[in-house]
């Protein structure tokens, strides 16, 4: 308002602030999520016969979701708070690659339980709002 006042034109934010609480949201869900499904896997090692190469593979996939997460949110943070495109496309890439990630704890870990499916299905709805509301960013940016 003042610079419209001032003669210069004005400028609007368009970062989007569903997209910014989604990002505080995820990144609070997902610090809790990593923590819980390391206490399941801890679980499943110790209660069930789990092979030991299986674990291996669930608890590699668990912190390779941990730093692409911590990447996402970084980028789609930084993307929409400075209205950058390219951040924030590179965000979405990403929570398309977070988002299979928990496709695979949701249905295709070697023992899936209760927990794992209401966890791992929380985590992909938040990941599929984040996509909607990043294609709608990108394209608010763009025009």
């Amino acid at each position: 308002m003042a610079a419209a006042r001032r003669g210069t034109a004005s400028s609007t934010a368009l970062s989007s602030v569903p997209l910014q609480m989604l990002f505080c949201l995820s990144g609070a869900y997902c610090a809790l999520y990593f923590l819980a499904m390391l206490l399941v896997a801890t679980y499943k090692s110790q209660v069930f016969s789990y092979p030991q190469s299986h674990l291996v593979l669930d608890l590699a996939l668990l912190f390779l979701l941990g730093a692409l997460e911590a990447a996402r949110l970084y980028l789609g943070t930084k993307g929409n708070l400075t209205e950058a495109e390219a951040p924030l496309a590179a965000s979405l890439g990403l929570t398309a690659a977070c988002a299979l990630l928990s496709v695979y704890f949701l249905l295709w870990q070697t023992l899936v339980l209760r927990a794992d499916s209401i966890l791992s299905a929380t985590l992909l709805t938040l990941h599929s709002l984040e996509a909607v509301l990043q294609v709608v960013a990108i394209a608010a940016f763009i025009s």
